[in-house]
């Protein structure tokens, strides 16, 4: 199988590839169009800021070559937000896959903090990226903005209000928290995402 995570100054890349590793996919770092193109699996991951990301993008062209993959692809944290239609972050026009708008968390009460990091529970999951987990599974998460729940919704969290933990399109497929630090639960939906998808 041949994995490809785009390159394009995120922050976690490594940790995405290590991940890949331990369940035997060795995978390249590129942002050449034409591995990227001949891809089995892209992923698309992210730490960062949207408008600073979205230009890098756009320099590169890697914005018109994402949205016309056709093999199956996986935005991860800021991956995810900029498959949206625009962020808050920066008034950011994204890449417009999913036709949806990031929001900022607006704290509600004292103890709302912003960013939401840590372990949280997924639920009205469906889909075969989610395929085999358990009722009730904990992820983890590091973001200040989401996406709020909608048609393309795969799975549900709660913090401070309800949003989309995971999303998916046609063959886009995208999870706002860590997979790659997300334990055996992650692990299992980067299986499915290699070899159920």
């Amino acid at each position: 199988m041949k994995a490809v995570i785009i390159d394009y100054n995120a922050g976690n890349i490594r940790s995405v590839e290590n991940a890949l590793k331990r369940l035997g996919v060795a995978s390249v770092i590129t942002a050449d169009e034409q591995l990227i193109r001949n891809a089995d699996k892209v992923i698309f991951p992210g730490v960062g800021e949207a408008a600073t990301t979205m230009s890098f993008l756009k320099e590169r062209g890697l914005d018109l070559l994402i949205k016309s993959l056709t093999q199956p692809v996986l935005g991860i944290c800021l991956g995810m937000q900029l498959m949206c239609r625009y962020s808050e972050e920066g008034d950011t026009q994204c890449l417009g896959i999913f036709d949806t708008e990031v929001k900022r968390f607006i704290n509600q009460r004292h103890e709302d903090k912003v960013p939401h990091m840590g372990w949280n529970t997924l639920y009205n999951m469906k889909g075969k990226l989610l395929k085999g987990l358990p009722a009730d599974p904990y992820v983890y998460f590091v973001h200040s903005y989401y996406v709020p729940v909608g048609d393309y919704t795969a799975a549900t969290t709660d913090y401070i209000q309800p949003f989309s933990a995971v999303m998916q399109k046609d063959n886009f497929y995208a999870t706002q928290f860590h997979p790659e630090k997300s334990g055996s639960i992650g692990e299992q939906i980067l299986k499915n995402f290699l070899f159920e998808i």
